[in-house]
C-alpha cells in the first residue's frame, strides 16, 4: 500500500517512519478477525485495517477529524494484529505515531484533556500513595471505571521479605502504582527469586516505566521517564552488578525492552537505552532457571488447578504466554487458558479501561465467562492492570502467577473471595 506524504510529513521521522509500515501492508483484512474492537463494534474504522487507512489519509494530507481521533483511541494497542498479520506490520509503532500526529491537530474537550493529564501525572507520582489513600474514602462517590481499580484496604497488604545476600544478582523495577495497589507482587517476586539463589535489589530514583505516559500519547514526558530509570540503574550496570533487569509486569517489561528504540535518536542516551533493553528481562522468561532451582521445593497444599490469563504485552508482545503456562505445570500445576478467545486483549489495556470503560467492562466479561467455565482454584496473570480488572468482575481470587508459586514454597494457600 503506496502512501503519498504530503509535504507537512515528508522528510519527517514520523511521516517516514509511518510510510514505511503502512507500505507493508496488504490490506487482507486477516487482522479484524483478532481485534477485540472489532469483534464488539463490527466498524471497519475500528479495526487495524481501517486505522492503518486513516493514518495514511492523515499523511497524505487529507482533513482529520474528532471523529479519526476517537477510531484511534478505541485501540487498545493489544497487538494482537501483529501476531495475526502475515506481512509483519509494526502496527503498534504505526498507532503511536497516528495518535501523535492527530492529538496534534484535533484538540479534545476540557473534561478528557483534564482526566488523561490527572492519569499521568497521579499515576507516576510520589503523590499516587496518599491518593490511593484518599480515593479508598472516597471510594463510593468516584466513577464505577475508577472504583473498580482500587481494592479494598487490607487486600494489598504484603508479607515480609528477609533480604539476603544472594550468588546472583539483578536488579528488579518497583513500578509506579503496583507497590501501593498491590505490595505483595513485588514481595512475592524476591521470595522466589530468594529461594531460587538470586538476590533482588531496586533503586528508589527509578519510577514508572514510561509506559502510561507512552499510552496516553505524551511521548515526550514517556522519553522523559525513561532516562530518569537510565540514570538510576546505569552506576550499577556499569559496575558489572547485575546480570539482569526484572520485571514482574508485562506491561511494563515490553515498554523497557523498548528503550533502544524509543530513544534511538538521543544522542546522549541511545547507547545507555539499547543496553538497558538488552538487560531486561520478563519475569516469565526467568521461570525455565528458576524452575529446576525450585523444583520439589513446593508444598502440596497450594492452590494447584489455575486458569491462566495472558496479558496482551505477554501473548502478543513478547510471545512468551506458553513459557508461563509449560513452566508452572512442570511444577505440578493445572494450568488451563480459556477454551475459547483465550487471544482477545481483557479491556484493561493501560488506562483504557478508564478512558472506554463501556467497551472494557464488555470485553472483562467476555474474557471472564470464558476463564470462569474452566472453574479453576484462582485465576493468574502477568500484569497487574489485567489482574485488577478482572478481579473486579468476578469473585474467584485473581493473582500474579509469582504470588501463587510464593505461596506453593511457603504453605499458604490463597483463599477464595
Amino acid at each position: 500500500m503506496k502512501t503519498h506524504l504530503s509535504p507537512s510529513y515528508h522528510g519527517t521521522a514520523d511521516g517516514e517512519a509511518a510510510g514505511s509500515i503502512i507500505a507493508k501492508c496488504v490490506h487482507c483484512g486477516l487482522c479484524n478477525a483478532t481485534c477485540p474492537t472489532y469483534q464488539l463494534l463490527g466498524d471497519e474504522l475500528d479495526g487495524p485495517r481501517g486505522r492503518i487507512f486513516l493514518v495514511k489519509q492523515l499523511l497524505e494530507g487529507h482533513a482529520v477529524s474528532a471523529s479519526t481521533q476517537l477510531h484511534l483511541d478505541r485501540c487498545l494497542g493489544c497487538r494482537a494484529c501483529e501476531t495475526t498479520c502475515p506481512s509483519g506490520v509494526e502496527y503498534g509503532r504505526l498507532l503511536d505515531i497516528g495518535r501523535k500526529l492527530v492529538d496534534a491537530r484535533i484538540k479534545r474537550p476540557v473534561a478528557v484533556r483534564a482526566l488523561r493529564f490527572t492519569l499521568k501525572e497521579v499515576l507516576t507520582s510520589r503523590w499516587f500513595a496518599p491518593a490511593l489513600s484518599a480515593g479508598r474514602l472516597l471510594r463510593p462517590l468516584l466513577p464505577k471505571s475508577i472504583r473498580d481499580k482500587i481494592p479494598p484496604r487490607g487486600a494489598a497488604r504484603a508479607r515480609s521479605v528477609v533480604a539476603q545476600r544472594r550468588a546472583r544478582r539483578v536488579l528488579v523495577l518497583e513500578g509506579c502504582v503496583q507497590p501501593a495497589l498491590a505490595p505483595n507482587i513485588n514481595a512475592a517476586t524476591r521470595r522466589v527469586l530468594a529461594a531460587a539463589g538470586f538476590e533482588a535489589i531496586s533503586v528508589d530514583a527509578a519510577g514508572c516505566c514510561g509506559a502510561i505516559r507512552q499510552h496516553l500519547d505524551d511521548q515526550e514526558g514517556a522519553r522523559a521517564d525513561i532516562r530518569r530509570n537510565i540514570d538510576a540503574w546505569w552506576p550499577a550496570i556499569e559496575r558489572g552488578e547485575i546480570e539482569a533487569i526484572i520485571i514482574n509486569a508485562s506491561g511494563c517489561s515490553i515498554c523497557v525492552k523498548d528503550y533502544g528504540y524509543l530513544l534511538a535518536g538521543d544522542g546522549a542516551y541511545a547507547a545507555k537505552a539499547a543496553r538497558v533493553a538488552a538487560l531486561t528481562r520478563d519475569l516469565s522468561e526467568l521461570l525455565t532457571e528458576l524452575v529446576p532451582l525450585l523444583k520439589g521445593k513446593l508444598l502440596t497444599d497450594a492452590a494447584r488447578h489455575l486458569a491462566f490469563h495472558a496479558p496482551c504485552t505477554l501473548q502478543h508482545g513478547q510471545k512468551l504466554a506458553q513459557v508461563v503456562t509449560t513452566q508452572l505445570a512442570t511444577l505440578g500445576f493445572a494450568v488451563q487458558t480459556a477454551q475459547a478467545e483465550s487471544h482477545l486483549c481483557c479491556g484493561s489495556a493501560g488506562t483504557y479501561s478508564v478512558l472506554q470503560p463501556v467497551l472494557a467492562a464488555q470485553l472483562r466479561d467476555r474474557k471472564l465467562k470464558h476463564l470462569t467455565a474452566l472453574q479453576a482454584d484462582c485465576i493468574v496473570s502477568a500484569n497487574l492492570g489485567c489482574i485488577l480488572h478482572l478481579q473486579s468482575g468476578t469473585t474467584t481470587p485473581v493473582r500474579h502467577w509469582v504470588e501463587v508459586l510464593d505461596e506453593a514454597l511457603c504453605g499458604h494457600a490463597p483463599q477464595r473471595a
